[in-house]
């Protein structure tokens, strides 16, 4: 019996993780695209950057939480957090053609994204 129960919740936690990343994706892509329009000093030059940026800081994001445990959004653990989310953004401009961000950008960027995520009620980033 036990058994059953654990192979239920296992196959609901599968289901759940892709789910949620795609729940996690579309909403980083929202948020992203308002940060970069009320953000100086970043830009993503059209859908395909946008699109490619959240892909890549979601998978950032999950890497980072799931090897050391951090959770990356902004105000998840205080400041350490807050770099860390500041660090996913500016390094996603090395990755992605399109997205550019100064170092103050993505220090900006990571405030107002914690301010999007406080008054939305899903994490986004």
């Amino acid at each position: 019996m036990a058994d059953e129960s654990m192979n239920n919740r296992s196959r609901n936690d599968e289901s759940f993780g892709i789910g949620h990343a795609i729940i996690r994706l579309i909403a980083t892509s929202i948020v992203l695209a308002i940060t970069a329009f009320l953000t100086p000093g970043f830009s993503i030059d059209g859908i395909w950057a946008l699109i490619v940026a959240s892909i890549v800081i979601t998978l950032l994001d999950y890497l980072i939480e799931k090897i050391t445990g951090i959770d990356a959004s902004p105000f998840g653990r205080g400041i350490v957090g807050f770099i860390v989310s500041a660090a996913i953004i500016y390094f996603t401009q090395y990755l992605v053609s399109g997205f550019e961000v100064s170092f103050w950008g993505a220090i900006i960027g990571a405030i107002v994204i914690g301010i999007i995520n406080a008054l939305t009620p899903a994490r986004a980033m």
